[in-house]
């Protein structure tokens, strides 16, 4: 049994400040908190290293060198890699994903596969394909309950696709696919298979050699680790067919002033010099995980998630996104309110309760429009989650139903949150008024330019 009390002393955000309670922080799937042993992993780079891997002779140099290589070889392990040579350091899951569409040969007429609900930094990159290659983007339907359609499937990988990427699980509403039945089928049709592992490889354990997975993009910011810190975890053979995304220093093995000879892989990916401070940092993340253990976190996010989802399964103006059973989506609780902006709810819980979620399109504005909705609100849990963040939720939601009773659904939340708008009508406007959804935008205490604004933020 996991000691949640004596995991939450670890991460310093948890803590009583400027006169408010420790948060409720349920915004996970965006960014984990980072715990004490990632912050001090960091400093002891800048403190007691802080050299060049691979530049230098001296002790600073060959430490941090040891260093970022005992984190490939963590990394591989940590994600089912047998060989360390697949792993490659990258600034996020973003750049894993663009690495691969940016670096695989391709002929005009080459499918890509992906689903109808797709995190833009798994859709944007294939699209832009499509303009400046000629390739041709396949999309597969899923359902709105979590069901996964095999046949589905198997119609559109008829179309001779040569890549699937999908999400292993959704940001949106925390449904996983079946990655080894689908990797299963792709080879089988000819198809390389590339994941986005941001929301899975958090929560639990991941064996990517044995479900033979092509490459797999995750972010270490969503696992207790620093920002600006990414992982390629790719089987070699198809990672060394990839073109080099970014050349340049620590690529090559030698150049003269008429040409270059690049060097093998992971190498001749990583160009620059390298984040040794974050990926020191996500190294230490994913061994604290280690330490508290898969089956533990699974449990107490499961336990959260099933005590909210129970609290408003009788409800009528909460409506849930994705899977009914919360073991389907254990670790997020994504819903709409009658009559409220998805951006007034997040404000509500934040200044009202302290209890931080996320409100908007999630990055999948895909998902949104085809609906006419403008966005949703996503409680997420994590390891260092207790019973009373969850009860501060509910308390909070049921505060506002109070406050807002008895309004008619219109536009985000009317209805049933996942079905879509009647061909040929116009898309429902969406809850609350225009002065509120400003309010949502602007909130005070808030900036209201930039990334914030546009609810595109990172997952």
């Amino acid at each position: 049994m996991m000691n949640v009390a004596g995991v939450r002393e670890d991460f310093p955000a948890l803590r009583e400040r400027d006169g408010h309670p420790a948060p409720a922080y349920l915004d996970s799937a965006c960014m984990s908190l980072v715990p004490s042993p990632v912050l001090a992993a960091m400093e002891e780079y800048y403190r007691d290293f802080p050299g060049c891997a691979g530049r230098s002779l001296h002790r600073f140099s060959e430490e941090v060198g040891r260093r970022f290589e005992l984190a490939r070889g963590a990394f591989a392990g940590f994600l089912g890699r047998a060989d360390p040579r697949g792993v490659v350091f990258l600034r996020n899951a973003t750049e894993a994903i663009n690495l691969v569409g940016q670096g695989l040969p391709w002929e005009a007429g080459d499918r890509v596969l992906i689903s109808d609900r797709e995190h833009n930094s798994n859709l944007i990159v294939w699209q832009r394909l499509a303009t400046e290659r000629g390739i041709r983007l396949e999309v597969l339907p899923l359902s709105e309950d979590g069901s996964f359609d095999s046949d589905a499937l198997e119609e559109r990988l008829r179309a001779r696709v040569r890549l699937v990427s999908l999400f292993h699980t959704s940001n949106l509403d925390g449904r996983t696919l079946p990655v080894r039945e689908i990797t299963e089928r792709a080879h089988d049709a000819g198809a390389l298979v590339l994941f986005d592992g941001c929301q899975a490889a958090p929560h639990q354990k991941v064996d990517l050699d044995r479900v033979g997975v092509d490459f797999y993009a995750v972010s270490a910011h969503k696992m207790l680790g620093p920002t600006g810190t990414g992982v390629l975890a790719a089987a070699v053979r198809p990672l060394e067919e990839l073109r080099p995304l970014v050349v340049g220093g620590e690529t090559v093995e030698w150049s003269t002033l008429e040409g270059h000879s690049l060097r093998p892989a992971p190498y001749r990916y990583e160009a620059g010099l390298q984040n040794y401070a974050g990926v020191i940092g996500a190294h230490a993340g994913i061994e604290y995980l280690g330490r508290v253990g898969f089956e533990a976190v699974e449990r107490q996010q499961l336990a959260l998630n099933l005590r909210v989802t129970r609290a408003f399964e009788n409800e009528p103006r909460i409506h849930l996104l994705g899977p009914p059973n919360p073991r389907d989506r254990s670790s997020i609780f994504a819903f709409t309110v009658d009559g409220v902006d998805p951006n007034d709810v997040a404000v509500f819980l934040d200044e009202g309760h302290d209890v931080m979620v996320r409100s908007g399109m999630h990055c999948v504005h895909s998902f949104y429009a085809r609906r006419g909705l403008s966005g949703s609100v996503r409680a997420s849990f994590y390891l260092y989650n207790d019973r009373s963040d969850a009860d501060r939720l509910i308390v909070g939601l049921k505060e506002l139903l109070l406050r807002v009773p008895g309004t008619r659904p219109t536009g985000t939340s009317g209805g049933t949150a996942g079905s879509t708008a009647p061909s040929g009508s116009a898309p429902p406007r969406a809850s609350g008024s225009k002065a509120a959804a400003a309010r949502s935008a602007r909130p005070r205490r808030r900036a209201g330019r930039g990334r914030a604004a546009s609810g595109a933020g990172s997952g």
